[in-house]
Order: C-alpha cells, then sequence, then structure tokens
C-alpha cells in the first residue's frame, strides 16, 4: 500500500472516530502539511464525499458513509484491551462498558471470520503425506496464519540429509507449490538467511507472539534463476530443443525462471534458460525422454549422455 493511501485511511479512520474533526488535528494525525490534508480531502471526496460547514466546524461524511470492519493490528487490539485498567472508571458512565464490549465484540467476530474463511480455504488444498508414515499433521493452516499476521513460528523440523531434528524460529514470508509439495519460504533464525523448507518435513508449528517485517524482501527476485528447491551460487544457461510433440506443452509451463523461447521451422521449440542449479532443470527435462535434447552446455550434455548410458545398462542386465 503507498503511503498516500495510508494517509488517506487515516483520514478516513479519524474522520469517522472524530467528526467535526479540524484539518490542523488531521495533519498531526497524518504527520503532514494541512496544505496535504486539504488535497488528500479534495481525493477522498471522489469515493467518500467530506463536508465543512464552515470555520471552526471541522470536517464530516456526507450521508451515512463508515467504514467497516475494525481490522484492528495485533497491537491496536493488545493496548484498546487494556484501556479499561488504565482509565478512572467512577469518572465513566455506564454506556463506556456497552460500547468498550461491542467495539471488542465486533472484532473478536472478525478475527473469527477471518480464520474461518482462511481454515476453509486451507481445507481445499489437499496435501500428500510421505509414503513411510501412514499420518501427517497438516501444519498449512497455523502458517497460513503466521504468514498473514507476520508472526514469527518456533518449529521442529527434520532435515532429511542429516536424518536429524532441530528446533528453530522461522520468519514465515510465503508458501510456493513445487514439484507436487508445498514449500515454505522464510527467514531461518538458527542459520540467519533465508531458507525454502518442505511443508512435510515438520514435525511440530506455533505461532509465536514475535512480530517480523520482511523488508525488500520480494519472491520474483529470489526466485529468479531457481528453477525448482535447489539453489546454488553459479549460473548455467541451458538451451534445449523439444520437439513439436511437447512444443505446446513447454509453453504453458508456469515457472519463476523466464526463457527465451524460439519457435523453428519444423515446429519445434528452442528453450534457453539461465538457472542457478543443474539438477532441478535436468530432472524437469527428463520428463519429456526423447522429446527433448540438451544442446548447451556440452558438458551437461555429456554428462546426460553419461546418465542415460547407465541407465540402459541397468536395464540391460
Amino acid at each position: 500500500m503507498s503511503d498516500k493511501m495510508i494517509k488517506v485511511m487515516k483520514i478516513i479512520m479519524a474522520i469517522q472516530a472524530n467528526p467535526g474533526i479540524s484539518a490542523l488535528e488531521l495533519a498531526r494525525k497524518c504527520e503532514v502539511s494541512d496544505r496535504t490534508i486539504y488535497r488528500y480531502l479534495r481525493t477522498l471526496d471522489f469515493v467518500a464525499p467530506v463536508t465543512n460547514e464552515g470555520y471552526g466546524a471541522g470536517y464530516h461524511f456526507i450521508g451515512n458513509f463508515a467504514l467497516y470492519p475494525l481490522n484492528f493490528t495485533e497491537e491496536e487490539e493488545m493496548v484498546f484491551s487494556i484501556l479499561p485498567s488504565m482509565l478512572d472508571k467512577s469518572k465513566l458512565t455506564p454506556e463506556f462498558d456497552s460500547a468498550y464490549d461491542k467495539v471488542m465484540a465486533t472484532h473478536v467476530k472478525e478475527k473469527q471470520k477471518r480464520r474461518d474463511a482462511m481454515e476453509s480455504f486451507a481445507n481445499l488444498i489437499q496435501m500428500g503425506a510421505p509414503a513411510y508414515k501412514e499420518d501427517s499433521p497438516n501444519y498449512l493452516l497455523p502458517i497460513m496464519e503466521a504468514i498473514v499476521a507476520q508472526k514469527t513460528i518456533r518449529v521442529i523440523y527434520h532435515t532429511q540429509s542429516r536424518n536429524a531434528e532441530s528446533e528453530r524460529e522461522v520468519d514465515p514470508y510465503c508458501l510456493v507449490p513445487r514439484e507436487q509439495r508445498f514449500y515454505l519460504i522464510g527467514f531461518c533464525h538458527r542459520n540467519e538467511e533465508i531458507r525454502m523448507f518442505r511443508m512435510s518435513r515438520f514435525r511440530h508449528v506455533e505461532m509465536t507472539n514475535s512480530s517480523f517485517d520482511k523488508g525488500d524482501f520480494n519472491i520474483q527476485q529470489y526466485m529468479k534463476h531457481t528453477w525448482s528447491v535447489h539453489r546454488g551460487e553459479t549460473l548455467i544457461t541451458f538451451k534445449v530443443k523439444f520437439q513439436p510433440d511437447v512444443a505446446r506443452y513447454i509453453k504453458e509451463e508456469e515457472m519463476f525462471v523466464r526463457p527465451k523461447m524460439t519457435d523453428m521451422p519444423d515446429g519445434s521449440l528452442l528453450f534457453e534458460a539461465t538457472v542457478n542449479h543443474e539438477q532441478g532443470f535436468l530432472n524437469w527435462v527428463a520428463q519429456y525422454g526423447p522429446s527433448a535434447e540438451i544442446l548447451e552446455p556440452q558438458s551437461i550434455r555429456e554428462k546426460f549422455e553419461e546418465q542415460l548410458r547407465c541407465w540402459i545398462g541397468v536395464y540391460n542386465n
């Protein structure tokens, strides 16, 4: 959301909560000049007409306009929840308790509605389970909640290469589907770097109260040269010729890497892509069998040829 949009939203909330608020007070709340407030009010007038009935009268919405729902942040909820303990109730009217309960009830209801909607969405996504496990907990919902709330999660994760489990804290950024399974991309506090975690390897997940900021993280940039889940430091440019029988299917593949595709006169497709790890790309190419031919790099073409010889040897024996 742009800074201007955030300021306009603040103006809407301020006028709705304080009908008759002055331009000076709006400027103070939004931390801008009064001249900027007048400019924002003219912009706002296109969607939520605002009126000022004269000097000193302040600003009001015309008609019955109101912004709903409350959409408290976690910090705002905490501050509002302790409000009664900070006030002298002997100086408050009985209506305060009623108003406070209504606001909190609305907020709780909205939180539950959001969670129900998220749970329904999570249930639509059916995830498989490792063949060696009869039952595998689905941690999709708590991880989705943590991503939306921008809360750190505490997890127990199984690292397959070491066949070991470890406890760690992760700032969950986003989920990506890869090779018929989900992976979580997030900042690992233990390794102090952004990593990719396979969902089925989580043994426990719980959301903490610690908030995080993704900073300038961009999923498109992070996955720019990553074909699958393997990541490397060296960029490799592949040229692959796909035969006409699979060319149209290659064109509809969904990927983060942006390839160069050239239609050849015979109906085949010349596919060029730069990736940071060869294994995932080679696995993808292999599924097309003899309909795919690696042209470059020559060293990997020879390596792939040797693998095919070994494969033939297995079947000949």
